[in-house]
């Protein structure tokens, strides 16, 4: 069970970097929230919704240069119910453009996970970053 927990996760990051929507759509709930917080800058969200998350994603990808990774380790997962579940991680965010390689954040993720009759989805999104972007 936990490592369909963290199979989640991996899901999440890998389709998020490729801008698999597909996968994305995948593994969130229709009823999914993402949260942000960011050191002097407050929180950013909730963007609720499924639809609003992707188009989130999707305006981040039109802005970023270079390829950007979500490297997420240290994947602890925990059931909190027999259809829930939380997991967090560990955040290192990098950017290659071509020319140079350098990291933009660490931060730490927390997803509260569902369980359906498709599988484990991520139902709630939080990341707080330890800088500003």
């Amino acid at each position: 069970m936990i490592a369909e927990l963290q199979q989640v996760v991996a899901k999440y990051a890998h389709a998020l970097d490729e801008l698999n929507v597909p996968e994305l759509e995948a593994v969130l709930t229709e009823d999914t929230t993402w949260t942000f917080t960011m050191p002097g800058q407050g929180v950013l969200g909730p963007v609720a919704g499924r639809a609003a998350v992707l188009d989130f994603v999707r305006d981040g990808h039109t802005a970023q240069t270079g390829r950007v990774r979500h490297h997420l380790n240290n994947v602890v997962a925990t059931m909190t119910g027999a259809t829930t579940a939380e997991a967090r991680a560990y955040l290192v965010q990098t950017r290659n453009t071509g020319e140079s390689i350098r990291m933009i954040s660490t931060g730490v993720y927390t997803f509260g996970l569902r369980r359906s009759d498709g599988g484990w989805r991520i139902a709630e999104l939080a990341l707080t970053l330890d800088n500003a972007l």
